[in-house]
């Protein structure tokens, strides 16, 4: 099986736009997302200031040259192959998860939780699976009206299932996965008490080099084990590279785009194909199209998609006053969604 890794086309790489100023950025923002009726789609770039580091860098390339991902494929295997592979994963993904579940939502997510609180953004598709949109407006809404309005299109880390579709908290497998495994709960535990992070990806993956995986051990799904079977086969409930998007998410996220006006996207590159078929779908549609992102991205050649490109943190905050008005400083529900979020973005890897 030939699965790749999605790439920005080289033709559409080299495309850049004109430098603009924060002012001029809240009031195009602004305008496009007055009428309200928005639907949202966002990729890894609306994380980076919670300290969850992008794929990609300003020049649309992976920051790290030698980045290649586990496939669906490899991670399922019923063999000796795939069962090395699991190890591998979960392993580094053990060591990752618990810095992106302590993640804090940004600065930039509570902008845009305080347009989906005013209905000025109806629905968010997100391609990340950190669930900071969810932190974000938690406090707000219930669990029933969140999963209404954020759809994870590539799924999220925080639910894992085995190949029979038992479904179980990460908490409570990442909890097994330490006693199943002292020895790196303890490396975990030092970790945390020196303050120390290893360098994450936003699927919650790590870098490893000169580690053994083999002695790693993945627990046992407890409900095919009560079933009288045995099956360390589980994987988080991301999409990974090669597997498909379940039907109902993608007939739900083309009918996100549908029943909105206008299609906004922030931080992506939209290199996925996921991700992409949704701005095309806006544009066959008649749809206006407006994308903030910093770098080029795979829209770049695509007629009808206007694009801004400045940093996020620098514009939704004065965009969401520029489209409340007096109510950002009156609604203290507003009030406090536009003082609150961190900023924390990662270090350069020249930085340390």
């Amino acid at each position: 099986m030939r699965v790749s890794v999605p790439t920005i086309p080289r033709i559409v790489s080299p495309a850049s736009t004109n430098p603009i100023s924060p002012a001029a950025a809240v009031e195009r923002i602004a305008s496009f997302l007055a009428s309200g009726n928005i639907t949202l789609l966002t990729g890894a770039g609306v994380s980076v200031d919670s300290g969850i580091r992008a794929y990609r860098g300003k020049d649309g390339r992976y920051m790290n040259p030698n980045y290649r991902p586990i496939f669906y494929h490899e991670l399922i295997a019923d063999n000796s192959k795939g069962r090395a592979f699991r190890h591998r994963y979960w392993l580094r993904s053990y060591l990752g998860y618990p810095p992106v579940r302590d993640t804090q939502p940004n600065t930039t997510h509570y902008a845009l939780a305080a347009l989906q609180y005013t209905g000025h953004i109806n629905n968010i598709v997100t391609q990340n699976v950190d669930g900071l949109h969810q932190k974000a407006i938690a406090h707000l809404w219930d669990d029933t009206r969140i999963d209404e309005r954020i759809l994870e299109l590539h799924g999220t880390l925080h639910r894992v299932h085995c190949q029979f579709g038992h479904v179980v908290d990460r908490d409570v497998f990442q909890d097994r996965l330490s006693t199943n495994n002292p020895k790196w709960k303890a490396f975990v535990d030092d970790l945390e008490a020196t303050g120390k992070k290893p360098r994450t990806n936003p699927d919650g993956d790590v870098e490893l080099e000169g580690v053994s995986y083999d002695d790693f051990v993945v627990p046992e799904c407890l409900e095919c084990l009560a079933q009288g079977r045995h099956n360390t086969n589980l994987k988080p409930e991301v999409i990974f590279f090669g597997e498909s998007i379940p039907q109902t998410i993608k007939k739900r996220s083309f009918r996100d785009v549908e029943r909105s006006d206008k299609l906004f996207l922030i931080g992506t590159t939209l290199a996925t194909f996921s991700a992409y078929r949704l701005a095309k779908h806006a544009l066959e549609l008649g749809r206006p199209v407006l994308l903030l992102n910093v770098g080029p991205t795979r829209a770049d050649g695509l007629s009808g998609v206007d694009k801004i490109e400045i940093a996020t943190s620098h514009v939704m905050r004065d965009t969401v006053r520029a489209v409340l008005g007096s109510r950002a400083d009156i609604d203290p529900v507003i009030v406090k969604l536009l003082n609150n979020g961190v900023h924390k973005p990662p270090l350069d890897d020249s930085d340390g």
